[in-house]
């Protein structure tokens, strides 16, 4: 195997196209684990790059448990309406169902993974506002 080729379940960000998720201002995602590329079933994980001042608008994932893990940058989350602040390698959990908000707190971009479980897929279905 060359060195530019690898193994299927290996995933490297600069290989993975970026969106801008629904409900989100300021954001670019990176879908690294899903059906598409690495054929996972029950889990959905996705980087998430998101510019000072923006994020996730208040919604919520029906039947979807979602998590949330700071890489970089500091951010305000909120469940439920109650908030706090996050700094990198803080990790927080949305209930399924239950109203959430992300925000950038930094002046730097936040960089963070997030894992759906199931996998959330960008689907209109699959989120209220």
């Amino acid at each position: 195997m060359s060195t530019s080729q690898h193994p299927r379940w290996l995933v490297r960000e600069a290989d993975i196209a970026g969106y801008h998720p629904a409900n989100h201002v300021g954001t670019v995602n990176r879908r690294l684990i899903g059906p598409e590329n690495v054929g996972a079933k029950h889990v959905e994980v996705v980087l998430g790059v998101i510019e000072k001042g923006k994020g996730a608008l208040p919604h919520a994932h029906p039947g979807i448990e979602q998590v949330c893990y700071l890489l970089e940058g500091t951010a305000r989350a909120e469940v439920d309406g109650e908030a706090a602040d996050m700094v990198a390698g803080d990790c927080v959990y949305f209930p399924p169902d239950i109203p959430h908000v992300f925000t950038v707190t930094s002046d730097t971009p936040v960089r963070l993974l997030v894992i759906y479980t199931p996998p959330y897929e960008e689907s209109p279905d699959r989120v209220i506002r």
